[in-house]
């Protein structure tokens, strides 16, 4: 049997995507488009049909950023509040999305609005999870002054994601800024210690510190273009990798 002939197989079982909320804008940066989301949608197709469980956490910055309300004096605890309410919204048309496109969602919330969305629970969401259902984490961690990043890093320790995909608008970690910076460096590959020492942005100290603790890799790569999150579950060379220390070997 010809080798070139064997397929290709992905490298993860498991994954927790995250998505900020301005993927979901479109070049209006703001709100939300639904052909982009329908892009996104469909990339989630690809990746699902392959039978990899697929969860999802959304942020809420296309809509309100907790940040930007308490910078101007709001309470931070109820400006936080109302982005995680922000976030619920972007959950709600991904899910839309994902079942045009045939796909069985289901969005669970870390605050309780059981109207339109299930409670997180741990058990709940690995059974959808196995039953090859889209699980959408949706209000943050239900609780002020922690980021949707963090949120991604906890929910994937959580149900034991093989990897973190953190989807992005660079072609991934670079060791400046490359839209100020035309010489801006890309890492293929970057340990934990590394981003935190060097306060690299790929997530904030804590998402990072907890996937270090837990050996969740993160990938980190560039959403906008189309097929690349299924090139990450095939694991094909693209963005940048953030792993553990590299053992010496004999």
């Amino acid at each position: 049997m010809d080798d070139s002939s064997a397929q290709a197989k992905p490298v993860y079982r498991r994954i927790v995507l995250k998505l900020s909320g301005e993927a979901l804008a479109g070049e209006r940066g703001f709100g939300i488009d639904p052909g982009t989301v329908d892009g996104i949608a469909r990339q989630l197709k690809e990746v699902v049909v392959l039978g990899i469980e697929t969860a999802v956490v959304v942020g809420g910055g296309n809509i309100w950023r907790g940040a930007s309300g308490w910078t101007r004096g709001m309470d931070r605890a109820t400006a936080d509040y109302m982005g995680m309410l922000a976030t619920c919204i972007n959950a709600l048309a991904l899910q839309d999305a994902l079942e045009n496109h045939g796909i069985d969602t289901r969005v669970q919330t870390a605050i309780e609005m059981k109207e339109v969305a299930e409670p997180y629970i741990r058990r709940r969401a690995i059974r959808h999870l196995q039953k090859g259902r889209v699980v959408i984490f949706a209000a943050g961690t239900g609780n002020p002054y922690f980021s949707t990043d963090t949120t991604a890093a906890l929910r994937a320790a959580e149900i034991e994601a093989d990897a973190m995909l953190k989807a992005t608008n660079t072609a991934g970690v670079y060791d400046s800024d490359p839209a100020f910076n035309p010489e801006a460096q890309k890492y293929d590959e970057i340990c934990y210690l590394d981003v935190l020492n060097r306060g690299l942005e790929v997530m904030d100290s804590t998402a990072t510190s907890l996937c270090m603790d837990n050996d969740i890799p993160i990938v980190v790569f560039e959403l906008g273009i189309y097929g690349n999150i299924r090139r990450v579950i095939m694991g094909e060379s693209i963005g940048t990798f953030v792993r553990g220390e590299k053992t010496n070997e004999s």
